[in-house]
């Protein structure tokens, strides 16, 4: 199966809204490399087929180049951006959605022993492969389907089992089968991640946590760590870090009132923790920030 093929697939259904005829594939043509931003990972299969990416995920990075594939398995804010990519040389790669009612039902079919792996110790969120022969050829095949719509409704579905099935019995899998449990480590971490997500400014207690996540407070820390590779405090610091240099894109001269905003008590702890995380003092950030969003 040439890997030339999924190119050529890719750069002729290229959209700039990224949307495809098949549900939850999209494709992305990238023109030109920007500053590391942050994003949502989402549950997704991510694979390029030119182009280089870089993410971000607490103090761990993940690079992954034509041939290679990230999987995440739980929607994570992460720092990410495309390397070396030119406008005659563009970064193109898809993305497909992962549904975790369609792992389940083939964890299911496949017996036990596919349950009880999936119930061992949480697996990071987010991990990174390479492109094995089988998995290129799926690939290839549902990107054909683009081509053929009379034969989309039907084969399409069963590309993508069969797609989700290479990844849960891949070099990856074990991030890819936890999402398919309720009851798997994965999905009780994910309440708490999103609690922060969507409470960044708040304090709280990390006993808390692990009551809403049904775990106790030393399985739910050893957990936490493991699928985002950072402690609660270190997840939630990051998050607002990343808020506050969203918020000084469009108010440069705000710095104390957006530490407020985010939720530090102080702006001199703010200043100190902005700078460790991006090399710069808020303030200098900031303005950099505002003369690159004004030039584009």
């Amino acid at each position: 199966m040439s890997f030339d093929e999924l190119d050529a697939l890719l750069a002729r259904h290229a959209r700039p809204d990224q949307t495809t005829a098949i549900d939850g594939l999209h494709i992305a043509s990238i023109t030109r490399s920007g500053p590391p931003t942050l994003e949502m990972t989402g549950t997704v299969l991510a694979v390029l087929a030119r182009g280089r990416k870089r993410l971000a995920v607490g103090d761990r990075v993940h690079e992954y180049r034509p041939g290679g594939y990230l999987v995440a398995s739980i929607d994570l804010p992460v720092t990410g951006h495309f390397v070396d990519v030119r406008s005659d040389s563009p970064a193109l790669g898809f993305a497909l959605e992962l549904d975790s009612s369609a792992i389940a039902d083939l964890l299911l079919d496949a017996g036990p022993a596919e349950l009880t792996r999936t119930r061992s110790a949480a697996a990071p969120g987010i991990a990174v492969g390479t492109l094995g022969p089988e998995l290129l050829d799926a690939s290839i095949r549902l990107l054909r389907l683009l081509d053929h719509p009379r034969d989309r409704v039907a084969l399409g579905p069963l590309i993508k089992r069969e797609i989700l099935w290479r990844l849960i019995t891949g070099d990856q899998g074990a991030v890819v089968r936890q999402l398919g449990l309720a009851d798997s480590g994965l999905h009780h971490i994910a309440r708490a991640v999103r609690w922060i997500r969507d409470n960044y400014s708040e304090p709280f207690q990390v006993a808390d946590l692990a009551r809403l996540s049904g775990m106790s407070p030393s399985a739910f820390y050893r957990n936490f760590q493991a699928v985002t590779t950072q402690s609660p405090i270190q997840f939630q610091k990051r998050i607002r870090l990343e808020q506050a240099r969203l918020l000084l894109t469009t108010h440069p001269n705000d710095v104390t009132a957006i530490a407020h905003r985010v939720g530090y008590d102080s702006p001199s702890q703010f200043s100190r923790e902005y700078r460790r995380l991006f090399g710069r003092p808020p303030s200098e950030d900031a303005r950099g920030a505002h003369r690159v969003t004004t030039v584009a």
